[in-house]
């Protein structure tokens, strides 16, 4: 895989600050999540922040298959990262919040970073498009 497909796609989801998380359970049942922001690790990693909700952290210690999806709908130009969460890590910690709530699914309490390893980048738009890599 090439370096710039994912570089590009790291730029454009800079530029938008909103990138779409697709993951699954183990059964394949989908949830979509949106994070804020995307940065460059590695050639071949990408890291992905947000105060991610319970459904996506359950989904990807059940399975670590994942689907990055940064569009502008706009120009109608975008990109679709496909690979594998490696590691999941803590950030930010909310304060105050009494931790039952978080068990019963209802607010975020933790921000993760998600190091998402890129096996491959194709074109993501409305209009028809290839899901060849690029």
């Amino acid at each position: 895989m090439k370096k710039q497909p994912i570089q590009r796609a790291v730029n454009l989801g800079q530029k938008l600050q909103h990138i779409f998380v697709a993951t699954s359970d183990n059964t394949g049942l989908p949830h979509v999540a949106a994070a804020g922001r995307i940065t460059p690790v590695s050639d071949k990693k990408v890291a992905v922040s947000a105060w991610f909700c319970p459904g996506t952290v359950e989904n990807l210690e059940q399975n670590r298959l994942v689907s990055l999806v940064i569009w502008d709908s706009a120009s109608d130009k975008g990109y679709q990262l496909l690979g594998e969460v490696e590691k999941m890590e803590e950030e930010a910690m909310m304060n105050g919040y009494a931790s039952e709530l978080e068990s019963k699914g209802l607010i975020p309490q933790v921000e993760r970073k998600l190091i998402v390893r890129v096996e491959k980048v194709i074109d993501f738009s409305h209009a028809p498009h290839s899901d060849i890599e690029e």
